[in-house]
């Protein structure tokens, strides 16, 4: 029995590969739209230098865009290659016992008046040596 949770049910992966797929559609529909109007623009010689030089520009982001979607995508398909060698966890035959209740230690901890001990400081890291000083008792009206 795998104990490992399959990595289609990993909301992160999902993220990656649906958030690069956007990107490289996004790019490809600036690239295309763009260049287009541009092609089209300087062939009827109707281009201004608007369309001519900020389509370069908008050509050039689409093609970032494509490029970081096909990444994105490479990462996911490395990751998914990846996760079929990690190791498996151990298969637990027994369940793991609980522990087991004092009664001794229940009323020792259940009394609301008991007052810290003089070590309790001490394993808190508050040493004496420390110039540390015990808390000052506040009194409530």
């Amino acid at each position: 029995m795998n104990t490992r949770p399959r990595l289609i049910r990993r909301i992160p992966f999902w993220v990656l590969i649906v958030g690069s797929l956007a990107s490289a559609a996004g790019g490809a529909y600036l690239l295309v739209t763009k260049l287009g109007t541009m092609d089209a623009g300087l062939l009827d010689g109707t281009a201004t230098t608007s369309d001519v030089y900020v389509g370069q520009i908008w050509g050039v982001t689409g093609a970032i865009l494509i490029g970081a979607g096909i990444v994105g995508l490479l990462l996911a398909l490395s990751v998914a290659s990846l996760r079929a060698f990690a190791p498996q966890a151990p298969a637990v035959d027994e369940p793991v016992a609980a522990a087991s209740t004092d009664d001794e230690g229940a009323d020792a901890t259940d009394d609301d008046s008991a007052e810290p001990t003089a070590d309790a400081g001490e394993s808190l890291g508050y040493d004496s040596e420390l110039g540390y000083t015990p808390a000052e008792t506040v009194a409530t009206r």
